[in-house]
């Protein structure tokens, strides 16, 4: 099957072509035959358009919406210059898998997309007003483009996490509000969570309920989720992706009477408050400079800059405590993964969030560690140490187009 992934945001469209069918699956034989992304939809569009095999193309041209966008990566699919050669129609495009930001507690694993789970997704909005609208306008245009009889299948960042125990998701608030509101933690980053854990059973051949891991996806938004027998029991981030850990432009954890104060002293609104979170923060607010760790690692080393320094220090400093608080938490884990644009290339960050750990027993490989960036997966401490350390690159569009193809065969999806 050759299954389409698209992953909408407000402005922009990312894909991939994959080719996957469940013999494919269990045999790790998937195809990946083409991937893109089309930024600044609703005036002058940038396009980068990425055929197996070939050089990238890159090109700018007007789209109106996300319609237009999905429309304008079909053709160049179906195209004699896309070079796909399994690709010649609308025809050959199979199913569609989307990635949807929330769920709520209603989808607890990837479905079909029907009108009824359409409406879901649409009464988790409150939940996700900056992406499950976006989300639902990915799957109305891929049913304006492709047809409704076309299967879609929708995969939620909160779905892995609905195996939180109640003691994990609750929050310490008037019960009613969680009866009323469903004000609780979800968590995010549930696909590339699920992902490497899946990968690192793999990698030591052993079994789902085996696994006892605390999973790291550290890019420009991060996560830490403890996983034990194979399943979410905490993570995070909470009702939002705000909560948890330092990022690239988000706090992560502060006293929440912070924002009444700020509020008061800056003469913000709430929702400017929200913003300055959000967008102003973690990283970028602390060095007052970038919310690019490659950056600030460069002016801590070349020019000592304290603030770069600091923001670095500030941001490891955190995933260790997270990590200290997980193993308590899941009775001790047999490693901690590393995974997303940080967690797999920054040598320098991985060995800092080591650094103190040395008591729980991991003894890191500095050979091992250095070698793994650029895409390559495997252990980084040394073979004695009693946790060990393993950087596994994420796959989210992998897992989007199996569930996939999972939905539209009936297959169980405990992966």
């Amino acid at each position: 099957m050759n299954i389409l992934v698209l992953n909408c945001g407000s402005s922009s469209v990312k894909f991939q072509l994959i080719a996957t069918d469940v013999e494919l699956i269990a045999q790790n034989a998937d195809r990946r035959l083409a991937r893109g992304v089309i930024e600044r939809i609703g005036g002058e569009a940038i396009i980068t358009l990425h055929a197996e095999g070939r050089e990238a193309q890159r090109s700018t041209a007007p789209l109106r919406d996300t319609r237009a966008a999905v429309e304008l990566i079909i053709r160049w699919a179906c195209s004699e210059t896309s070079g796909i050669d399994t690709v010649k129609s609308v025809a050959d495009v199979h199913a569609i898998g989307h990635r949807v930001v929330h769920g709520g507690e209603r989808f607890t694993h990837s479905v079909l997309i029907t009108d009824e789970v359409l409406r879901g997704i649409e009464d988790c909005i409150d939940l996700a007003p900056l992406h499950n609208p976006a989300n639902i306008k990915g799957i109305t245009a891929a049913r304006e483009v492709f047809g409704v009889g076309l299967p879609q299948a929708a995969v939620f960042d909160t779905a892995f996490h609905q195996t939180l125990p109640d003691r994990a998701y609750l929050y310490a608030l008037p019960y009613q509000l969680y009866r009323r509101h469903r004000i609780r933690r979800y968590g995010f980053h549930g696909t590339s969570h699920r992902y490497v854990a899946y990968r690192y059973r793999q990698l030591r051949n052993i079994a789902r309920d085996e696994t006892n891991v605390i999973t790291l996806h550290l890019g420009n938004g991060c996560s830490a989720a403890a996983i034990r027998r194979g399943d979410s029991i905490d993570t995070s981030m909470g009702l939002t992706p705000l909560e948890g850990l330092v990022m690239g432009t988000r706090s992560g954890d502060l006293d929440p009477a912070i924002i009444d104060f700020i509020a008061a002293k800056e003469g913000l609104s709430a929702q400017e408050v929200e913003t300055l979170l959000n967008k102003q923060s973690g990283l970028i607010g602390i060095s007052g400079l970038t919310n690019d760790m490659r950056e600030l690692l460069a002016e801590a080393r070349e020019h000592d800059d304290r603030r770069a320094r600091l923001a670095v220090e500030i941001f490891c400093y955190r995933v260790r405590k997270y990590i200290g608080a997980y193993l308590a938490a899941m009775n001790g884990a047999d490693a901690i993964i590393f995974t997303g644009g940080i967690g797999e290339n920054s040598v320098e960050v991985r060995a800092l969030i080591c650094d103190g750990l040395q008591w729980l027993g991991l003894e890191l490989d500095e050979e091992r560690n250095a070698a793994q960036r650029e895409g390559r997966e495997g252990i980084i401490s040394h073979d004695n140490s009693r946790l060990a350390a393993y950087v596994i690159p994420t796959d989210e569009e992998l897992l989007i187009a199996r569930d996939t193809v999972r939905c539209v065969r009936g297959v169980p999806q405990r992966f």
